[in-house]
Parts: C-alpha cells; sequence; structure tokens
C-alpha cells in the first residue's frame, strides 16, 4: 500500500480512537493533521486524477469529512460545521460511479438543513433540496427537515415542539434544541402580546414542558421580567413597561392629502 495512505489510515485510527474516548480537543488536532495530509492526494477533489490507489482515497477522505462534520456538531461548533460539509459535498456529488454511495450521507444532508434551518436560511434550504435527486426527498432524514420547515412556515410551532422527540439521527438533537428555542422565543413573543396572563398548566402545554420546573427555569433564564404567582405567568408587567406609541394624526393626513392634490394635477 502506498506509504501516504498508510500514514492518513493510521491517523485516521488515532482519531477514531480519540472520538470514541469523546477526547474532542485531540481529535481536533488529528483532523487538521488529516486535512494536510490530504492534500497530498491529487484524486481528491478538485483535480480528481485517476491514480492508483483513487478509489480507497477518495472513501477514506470521504469518512474523515464525515467523521468532521459530525466532531462539529459534537463541540456545537456550526462554523465547523459549515466549512467542513462545504469540503465533504464534492465527495457527495461529484464521485457517483467511482466509489459506492455512503450509508452517512443522507444524515449529513438532513444535518445540513435542519442547521440551515436553524439559521434562518430559508433560500439556502430550498437551493439545497433542488440539488438532491427526486427520490432523496422520501428519505426519512430529508423528509424529517422539510417537515420541520413546513411547519415552521406555517406557524405550527407544535409540531416543531413535538419532532425533537422523533428526530431520526443523534447528531439533529444538537439543531433541534436550538430550533427548539427559537420556537420557544417565537410563542413567548406571541404569548405576552396576546394574553395578559396565562395559567401554569397553559404554560407548560404551550411550550411543550413536562413539569412546572422546567417552566420557571425557563422563565427564570430567558423571560426574568415575567412574573409567576397564583399559579399563573403574568405578562401585564411586560405590556405596562412598554410605551405606548402616539400616531401622529394629523401630519399623516396632511401628507395623504397632498399626495391626493398631486395626483390630481397629474392626471
Amino acid at each position: 500500500m502506498d506509504p501516504k495512505l498508510v500514514e492518513v489510515t493510521q491517523l485516521f485510527d488515532r482519531f477514531k480512537a480519540a472520538f470514541k474516548a469523546s477526547n474532542f480537543d485531540v481529535c481536533s488536532t488529528l483532523l487538521s493533521q488529516l486535512k494536510v495530509l490530504l492534500t497530498k492526494f491529487p484524486s481528491l477533489p478538485p483535480l480528481f486524477q485517476q491514480t492508483p490507489n483513487a478509489v480507497e482515497e477518495l472513501k477514506l477522505a470521504r469518512e474523515i469529512y464525515e467523521q468532521a462534520v459530525i466532531l462539529s456538531v459534537k463541540m456545537e461548533d456550526q462554523d465547523a460545521f459549515e466549512r467542513d460539509f462545504c469540503q465533504l459535498k464534492p465527495y457527495y456529488m461529484d464521485t457517483c460511479g467511482i466509489i459506492p454511495p455512503s450509508s452517512e450521507e443522507y444524515p449529513i444532508m438532513g444535518a445540513n438543513l435542519l442547521r440551515l434551518l436553524v439559521q434562518n436560511r430559508i433560500a439556502e434550504f430550498h437551493t439545497e433540496l433542488e440539488l438532491l435527486p427526486a427520490k432523496a426527498l422520501d428519505n426519512a432524514y430529508i423528509k424529517h427537515g422539510v417537515e420541520l420547515e413546513q411547519s415552521f412556515m406555517e406557524g405550527a410551532y407544535n409540531r416543531v415542539l413535538s419532532a425533537r422527540q422523533t428526530a431520526p439521527h443523534e447528531t439533529y438533537i444538537y439543531f433541534m434544541d436550538l430550533l427548539v428555542k427559537t420556537v420557544r422565543d417565537e410563542i413567548a413573543g406571541c404569548s405576552e402580546k396576546g394574553y395578559d396572563y396565562l395559567s401554569i398548566n397553559d404554560a407548560k402545554q404551550m411550550f411543550k414542558f413536562s413539569s412546572d420546573k422546567e417552566l420557571e427555569q425557563y422563565i427564570a433564564e430567558e423571560h426574568p421580567e415575567w412574573d409567576v404567582k397564583d399559579g399563573r405567568v403574568l405578562f401585564q408587567k411586560v405590556k405596562e413597561s412598554q410605551p405606548c406609541k402616539e400616531i401622529p394624526a394629523a401630519p399623516v393626513i396632511n401628507q395623504t392629502l397632498g399626495y391626493a392634490r398631486e395626483l390630481e394635477r397629474i392626471v
């Protein structure tokens, strides 16, 4: 076997051992070394030269970048996820017929859809969907992200909050937790504008908390301006603290009449 390929394989074995031991700092260091070594293989993107070990090198490099993406989730580093996914993507899009498909392809593609949804990058979310083959839309990992996006756009927040329990892959939990927080913040903003108060039970149901303690912890951390008293969550203090803005009626009317007169002159 090619000595360079042996070196990368051995180093990757060390990476996997550190990952299994949850030693993610060591993983990060080894990953940097692996990426440098991969640059010595002309068979990899963007060159795709047909070398004697091209298939083995492509498969190994793809697996390394897949593990890099998973590591970024474990380290809760969305920037690293984006960088590593961009490096991995050519192995999914441009190596068809050269190496067999990876079992991690759709789980990672689905995780990327969740990341884009969490970051509210909806246009890019749909662009990624357009790049996938039609059959991918029936895949459980891809469908999970599509259904979440539909629920989010429809304002069906209860479906989004419930979806965390049915996440099809462990790496999705990180993004689901971020999405749940975003949804709860949306519900909170609507609640304090639409109600003077909610009962503890109604608030738990609305925010999808299973206990009073979880609800109280959320309020203490995210909305200390709310009051919890007599079995109710009180929003009145928020409304009282918001200044009442007066609409300058007379200037608006005068301006509108001015526009009307100008339109009459034009006609």
